[in-house]
């Protein structure tokens, strides 16, 4: 069972119930609680875009593929930064679809505080925060 009702439902209506599961996080908050150190931001786009647009210094990035296996505090694939069930897990995509169902799955994982960054890569570089390129 997957929690929602039998009918088949769009990517619109499942992002509008996954998001309803935890609280997304703006880029400033996002960018502020990592240099605070209490949340770890994890880049789940995949290479060409991050080649192409740059990287978040200090993002661990992550293939969408593995991202369950690395983070999962229980597995033996995890990455170190995986350090418990309690981590604040920010996840960022592209432009912020991906990367609330990859949140999503990291709750089922028991990971409660994931979250996934609001407009994603592009509303991170558009509030001029950290890239290198």
């Amino acid at each position: 069972m997957n929690g929602f009702d039998e009918r088949p439902v769009g990517i619109d209506e499942l992002l509008e119930r996954v998001r309803e599961g935890y609280e997304r996080i703006e880029p400033r908050e996002a960018y502020e609680a990592v240099r605070a150190g209490d949340a770890l931001l994890v880049d789940i786009r995949y290479a060409a875009l991050r080649e192409r647009d740059g990287l978040i210094p200090g993002a661990l990035v992550v293939e969408r593929n593995e991202l369950e296996w690395r983070l999962d505090p229980q597995g033996s694939h995890r990455a170190p930064e995986a350090t418990g069930h309690d981590l604040r897990v920010v996840v960022l995509c592209n432009e912020g679809y991906a990367s609330s169902l990859a949140a999503e799955s990291l709750h089922r994982l028991g990971l409660r505080r994931a979250t996934d960054l609001v407009g994603g890569f592009q509303a991170w570089k558009a509030a001029g925060l950290p890239v290198t390129s």
